[in-house]
């Protein structure tokens, strides 16, 4: 996992907790859309975020494990 990502992570785990009262294995059984349905008004413009391409990218190019 990389810094950049564990910080997002940590930051929504922390901001799930607060503003929708979840406890933390609900925050990591959400997917990022389901999470992004509830936190962000798609009506004005929100970033769509990772695109399924942007993640196989990731996938490819990590050699974790391998």
């Amino acid at each position: 996992m990389t810094k950049q990502f564990a910080d997002g992570a940590r930051r929504l785990a922390g901001a799930s907790g607060r503003l929708l009262g979840w406890p933390p294995h609900w925050f990591w059984r959400a997917t990022p859309a389901e999470l992004a349905a509830i936190l962000l008004d798609e009506a004005n413009g929100a970033d769509p975020g990772i695109t399924r391409s942007q993640i196989e990218h990731m996938i490819e190019s990590d050699n974790n494990g391998r």
